[in-house]
């Protein structure tokens, strides 16, 4: 995908019929990708997973439809639409799907900084 400007504003419309659901799969898109965040939607079918895996950036995770499992580190969750996590950078996680699912990543740039939103 192109990158977003950071200085232009952007409609990424039809998400849902452009991305459905697949039978036995795990389907994703980037949405906005630039040097400050990168946005991206993935559906997975009942039982689909993500292995044990880390970020450098910091994610934000939001359940836009369905169940997962959702693990970091040690501890396990249970996520139901509208349920939000933040995953601190090079924090491991995993995912399972309970139900056919709907999830909205947003992968932010911190230059390294924990400050850096004080700036």
């Amino acid at each position: 995908m192109p990158t977003t400007p950071v200085s232009e504003s952007l409609f990424r419309l039809g998400l849902n019929e452009a991305l459905p659901i697949s039978d036995e799969a795990t389907t994703s898109r980037v949405v906005v990708n630039n040097a400050v965040l990168r946005t991206v939607m993935f559906t997975f079918d009942t039982g689909q997973l993500l292995t044990e895996h880390a970020s450098t950036k910091a994610v934000v995770c939001t359940l836009l439809e369905g169940e997962m499992d959702f693990a970091i580190g040690e501890r396990t969750e249970r996520m139901r639409a509208g349920d939000v996590i933040y995953l601190a950078p090079n924090e491991r996680h995993a995912l399972t799907a309970v139900s056919p699912c709907r999830l909205q990543l947003v992968m932010v740039d911190m230059d390294g900084r924990e400050d850096a939103v004080t700036r």
